[in-house]
């Protein structure tokens, strides 16, 4: 049970010293969608499965785009082939990605990488900021410090978001020590989906208490789910999509 004890007091700390990141970040996509905008959840390798909590998922907000490096092929015509592992360290991907994608001034962004250094994440995060959409990083500031960035302005996520989002994660990401050195047990994902949950909830609660009717999916593997999704989503058509 070493690994579920270290990783729960973890993701303890993680919860208590972000959560006033968190309702700031919560207040960033409360705007947003009052204004009439979206989430666009962002992340490549494992971050790919947090931008999934963030987008199109059961309880989560139906107003979300995830983007991914696939919509290169989804969306944009390219060969499966394009998809290797080193394609997420490519600076020019970031504007494919984003002119593919259905971004309104409006929308906000939720990018996650752990290292916050690789050529597309940060370039995405430039164009974001560029382009005037409020950011939200979800990132290891302890990897991410000890690290150089791979992008050409030698800049990290976490130095371009408006709200950063420390999942805690030590360099490294394993939390477990081997006899003869080294560590195992990789918790970035737990931390970050712990993260994403807290910024979206929050953000429902602040839409409740402001007196709104959050659009809210339900799983699709519930009776009337489908019924119910397929309704709101008709209210964003051409807004938000849901590739595989």
């Amino acid at each position: 049970m070493s690994y579920a004890s270290t990783a729960l007091a973890l993701a303890g700390r993680v919860a208590e010293s972000q959560a006033e990141p968190v309702r700031r970040a919560a207040a960033l996509i409360v705007a947003a969608l009052r204004a009439g905008g979206v989430v666009n959840a962002f992340g490549s390798g494992h971050s790919e499965a947090i931008a999934m909590e963030i987008a199109g998922r059961a309880g989560g907000l139906v107003p979300s785009n995830r983007l991914s490096p696939r919509d290169l092929v989804l969306y944009g015509g390219r060969p499966p082939s394009v998809l290797t592992p080193e394609l997420e360290r490519d600076p020019a991907v970031a504007h494919e990605i984003y002119d593919l994608a259905p971004v309104e001034p409006q929308d906000v962004f939720v990018l996650v990488s752990s290292s916050g250094v690789n050529g597309t994440v940060v370039e995405l995060a430039t164009l974001v900021k560029e382009r005037g959409h409020p950011l939200v990083a979800i990132t290891s500031v302890a990897h991410s410090t000890r690290m150089t960035s791979r992008h050409p302005s030698g800049v990290k996520l976490m130095d371009l978001a408006d709200v950063v989002l420390d999942n805690g994660s030590p360099y490294g990401d394993a939390i477990l020590d081997l006899p003869d050195g080294g560590t195992f047990g990789a918790v970035s994902t737990l931390t970050s989906a712990l993260l994403a949950q807290m910024v979206v909830t929050e953000a429902v609660e602040e839409l409740v208490a402001l007196g709104e009717r959050p659009p809210i999916y339900l799983s699709v593997n519930v009776t009337g789910g489908d019924e119910h999704n397929s309704a709101l989503e008709s209210r964003y058509a051409g807004r938000i999509r849901r590739g595989s």
